[in-house]
């Protein structure tokens, strides 16, 4: 019987700091599932991180321990390519090609673009504008089918498609046309437990407002207990009426695999002190093994070293390939 050929699927995430438990829900956890199904490529994104300013010490640690955290998260680099982006140049020579056929009007426009630079006044930099491009030189790479995307994201992928299309009918046929995947629990946006009618973020100036996978348990227990409700008692499920108990539910459904019916009913007749209690006691027992083993991986600094060099060595071939043909393409002279 022909086994089945595997589809490429690309995803990235940057070292930019803390990685909260939404993050985790929406994407992380989600990557160690994938690795059975797909050829997975995944990549800690430092390149896209320096768009906005980083204290270049704390970026080298974030890296580490954001790779750290991907291992810790259950994903297996015997299993999928795992690497940190500027291991691998290519990522930057495509992203000039890519330029050569983007447009500036198409760039200014990226929602995101606006938001950072309205968030980042004192920074607007080339490299804010051209992320979107560096985001397609990244996908297009590894010739990757699918992409799983958030709504941040959909924006990003429409150019990456746009630019793919572009290069191929001025060129022939070189980049595979990806498609956006949607993850599991990409439903489930967790929001903040201080204000329910915002995105849970690490950047949230209310530290009240966010869970990180790093907090120790007494931390997570009393933002938890803090978290914003409503002033009636009954819990269920209601993001309009309901959006603080709703977003509880959505974080305790998340953790415990059960469904959001199922936990209504668990709840039914009980306090939101005692809610609240539970879905804190859940996270933290679902965060402690995570939490030791990244621990003791950054004890083991060479092992993680060994995957990112192993992994960007893997992804290096890939780049390669597809690189070496965009330049014939294009009409590079190779001297061979």
């Amino acid at each position: 019987m022909e086994e089945k050929v595997k589809s490429s699927l690309f995803s990235a995430v940057q070292p930019s700091g803390a990685v909260t438990i939404g993050n985790y829900i929406g994407a992380i956890r989600n990557f160690a599932r994938l690795q059975d199904e797909y050829n997975c490529i995944y990549a800690v994104a430092d390149l896209h991180a320096i768009t906005v300013k980083q204290e270049p010490a704390a970026l080298r640690r974030n890296t580490l321990e954001l790779m750290a955290l991907f291992l810790a998260c259950g994903i297996d680099p015997k299993k999928c390519i795992l690497f940190v982006q500027s291991h691998v140049s290519a990522h930057c020579e495509l992203s000039w090609v890519l330029n050569t056929i983007a447009y500036p009007g198409e760039l200014s426009r990226m929602t995101q673009f606006k938001d950072k630079s309205a968030k980042h006044a004192e920074n607007v930099n080339m490299g804010l504008m051209d992320y979107p491009v560096l985001m397609a030189a990244d996908i297009l790479l590894y010739q990757a089918a699918l992409v799983p995307v958030g709504a941040d994201q959909k924006q990003h992928l429409e150019l990456t498609r746009d630019l793919a299309i572009r290069f191929n009918n001025r060129f022939g046929q070189t980049f595979t046309v990806p498609e956006g995947y949607i993850l599991k629990d990409s439903g489930a946006r967790i929001m903040s437990l201080a204000d329910p009618s915002r995105k849970m973020s690490k950047s949230d100036e209310n530290p009240n407002g966010f869970v990180t996978m790093g907090e120790d348990r007494d931390s997570i227990l009393r933002k938890f207990k803090r978290a914003v409700t409503d002033s009636d008692s009954e819990i269920r499920y209601d993001p309009e009426a309901k959006p603080g108990v709703s977003n509880l539910l959505t974080i305790y459904h998340a953790f415990t695999g059960k469904s959001l019916a199922d936990c209504e009913r668990e709840f039914a007749g009980k306090g939101y002190g005692d809610f609240k209690a539970a879905v804190g006691e859940t996270v933290a027992d679902a965060l402690a093994p995570i939490q030791a083993e990244k621990a003791r991986l950054l004890a083991d600094k060479a092992y993680v070293n060994s995957v990112m060099n192993e992994g960007a060595s893997a992804a290096f071939r890939l780049a390669r390939k597809t690189l070496s043909k965009v330049y014939r393409k294009v009409g590079f002279y190779s001297g061979e």
